[in-house]
């Protein structure tokens, strides 16, 4: 172990494909709102000229519901990636470096508890979609369909999670903060 952290070019070529992913998902799920917002719109349009023989969406809220969902889960691997979580940084120019990369450290930590915890409920609840066979109301869609989706989302994030406890360590050791974006993507 050298000073400058736990095999710090290992980390970086992981945190190069971690990060690639993680955005590739980000946008994913950016493409997914877009596309429910232009349904939702079409929908309110439909509604709004039922009489001229347009109508609502069917099922728009289900798709809505279930869109969102996967949405939001495909927006955490990028946004831990980018150590876009609260801090409070009012502290931050008082502190010594070493102390506050220790900080991050345990708040990667933490992240990574709380998204292994999520995860395996969210995993726990696809298994119980899929077992029940349970659908949607309007459409029948098959429940099950977002809760796989968002279980992979949910295990991208642990992964990232358990990469970013790895950076901030290599941060700590090295007692530096660092910049996120121009070393690791």
């Amino acid at each position: 172990m050298s000073s400058r952290g736990i095999a710090p070019s290992a980390e970086a070529a992981v945190g190069r494909v971690i990060g690639a992913i993680a955005r590739a998902m980000a946008i994913a799920g950016g493409i997914v709102l877009v596309a429910l917002a232009v349904m939702s719109v079409a929908s309110i349009i439909g509604r709004a000229f039922t009489r001229m023989g347009l109508g609502p969406i069917p099922g728009d809220f289900e798709l809505v519901e279930a869109g969102c969902a996967v949405a939001i889960f495909t927006f955490l691997p990028w946004c831990q990636f980018r150590q876009g979580n609260i801090t409070v940084d009012m502290l931050a120019p008082y502190l010594p470096m070493r102390f506050w990369a220790s900080l991050a450290v345990i708040g990667n930590i933490a992240m990574s508890i709380i998204a292994v915890v999520v995860t395996w409920q969210l995993w726990l609840g696809f298994r119980d979609k899929l077992a029940y066979g349970e659908t949607s109301m309007i459409l029948q869609m098959p429940v099950w369909w977002g809760y796989a989706a968002g279980s992979v989302a949910a295990l991208v994030f642990v992964l990232t999670c358990f990469y970013t406890v790895w950076r901030s360590l290599n941060e700590a050791i090295a007692g530096s903060k660092g910049t996120e974006g121009s070393a690791h993507i």
